[in-house]
């Protein structure tokens, strides 16, 4: 599982104007069954999203789709974990445990 955060490099109307292709980025990616959740930080200053992917690599070229990206008005920072507990009905996105 991955944490992607999105941070803005850019004046927010530039983020603004590309917000619709980005939702759209998103909608794609959920229904893939990839992102698990996405949100924007408070304060506004760029975004979360939580990812299940095979590796780093395949996120990295998730990431290189996302419009933000492509339009140079975000940066980007992966975190890999390894869930081992959750909530009722989270379940399915923990880790089977490595012996």
């Amino acid at each position: 599982m991955f944490i992607i955060l999105l941070n803005y490099i850019k004046p927010i109307a530039e983020v603004e104007a590309v917000i619709p292709a980005h939702c759209d980025y998103l909608d794609r990616y959920y229904q893939l069954d990839k992102f698990v959740l996405s949100g924007r930080k408070s304060p506004r200053t760029g975004g979360v999203i939580l990812c299940q992917a095979r590796d780093k690599d395949e996120v990295w070229a998730i990431i290189a789709e996302d419009p933000f990206y492509r339009e140079q008005v975000a940066a980007y920072e992966v975190l890999e974990f390894l869930p081992t507990k959750a909530a009722a009905g989270m379940n399915r996105y923990l880790e089977e445990p490595s012996n």
